[in-house]
């Protein structure tokens, strides 16, 4: 990769930011400090509106760009970090249905920001203290929208930086798509479904779990399974627990204790550490980006996880609370997006 970057491009390099909310070539810094700013005394072009306010209940469009090329990185970041209140979505090519619709922190692979630490991978960084970054390549033919919604009771304060180029785009390429599933609990005896619905041809390129512990012992056992192309009762490819699709082994144990690793295509970070393993209430976020090993369909991809334990008697059914993001490319954008859940059912368990 590093290699390719003596290579001289012919792209047109831009920013949005909300101080160049269009991203227009020498348009940034120019907004006018407002009485109340802390530029007041400084004057143009010394960080006049380095943020927006999303108002409760508002939607903002932060982006929305016409031409063809691709965004390269998005960082944000916000003052009042609540989980799950902001959603973020993302538009193709003038489609009026989203390809990416998520909560925004989930998306950034770091649901709950009160036990913040850092994540250092390929495709998703955060950074101290709640710098969130994504490196997802994600081309467009026609044009792309971002908007931002903000389903809390109180307005929110949002940073950002949209990185993108424009330039011809080879044809055939795959628009990123991202989508959010919860089940709290997993109904006893049933999976939790990570992506389903999906048409091919694309490829799935990567998975971020948030697992929710409700019993006392081991939650992992698991298997992920993915069903590709016409795969009806049992999968073409199926792993051999949570932890081992993660990357991990043993329960992710080391000396008796749950053991955080971030590395550049697997991670763990453990939300609600008390220095205890097994313990009911635990909560982790796992990522597993597929970036050499990406999962190719021609027709159709189903994605699911088991809520299965371990105890004295062996496996045992669990009840666990587990929320996921599905990453995955597919030859159109999106033409239906699974429902998002009510506020109630999207915010974390005090």
């Amino acid at each position: 990769m590093l290699e390719n970057l003596s290579k001289l491009k012919n792209r047109d390099c831009r920013a949005i930011t909300a101080e160049n909310p269009t991203g227009e070539r020498g348009k940034g810094g120019m907004a006018i400090p407002s009485e109340r700013s802390a530029a007041r005394k400084l004057g143009q072009g010394w960080k006049a509106r380095p943020s927006i306010k999303v108002h409760a209940g508002e939607t903002v469009e932060i982006a929305n760009v016409q031409g063809q090329g691709a965004i390269k990185h998005v960082w944000m970041t916000e003052v009042r970090r609540m989980p799950r209140t902001l959603i973020l979505r993302i538009y193709w090519d003038g489609c009026d249905v989203p390809s990416v619709e998520v909560p925004l922190q989930d998306f950034f692979a770091n649901t709950d920001p009160r036990f913040s630490s850092q994540i250092s991978s390929l495709a998703v960084c955060v950074n101290p203290d709640g710098g969130y970054n994504c490196y997802w390549d994600m081309p467009f033919y026609e044009s792309f929208r971002i908007t931002v919604e903000n389903v809390d009771e109180n307005d929110i304060t949002l940073f950002y930086q949209i990185d993108y180029a424009l330039y011809e785009q080879e044809a055939g390429l795959g628009y990123f798509h991202a989508q959010f599933r919860r089940s709290n609990p997993v109904p006893r005896g049933e999976v939790h479904t990570i992506l389903d619905g999906v048409e091919g041809p694309g490829q799935y390129v990567g998975t971020y779990i948030f697992w929710g512990s409700n019993a006392e012992g081991w939650w992992g056992e698991g298997e992920v399974k993915m069903y590709l192309d016409g795969d009806t009762d049992f999968p073409t490819i199926c792993g051999t627990g949570v932890e081992d699709y993660f990357g991990g082994a043993w329960c992710y144990e080391v000396k008796g204790e749950y053991r955080e690793y971030t590395t550049p295509y697997t991670g763990l970070k453990i939300h609600r550490p008390d220095g205890r393993m097994y313990h009911s209430q635990s909560r982790f976020g796992q990522y597993r980006w597929h970036v050499s090993d990406p999962i190719c369909f021609q027709h159709d991809l189903r994605v699911t996880v088991q809520a299965l334990g371990w105890g004295d008697n062996g496996y045992r059914r669990l009840l666990d609370d587990v929320s996921s993001i599905a990453y995955w490319y597919q030859q159109k954008p999106a033409t239906k997006q699974h429902p998002l859940p009510a506020l109630e059912d999207l915010l974390l368990d005090s």
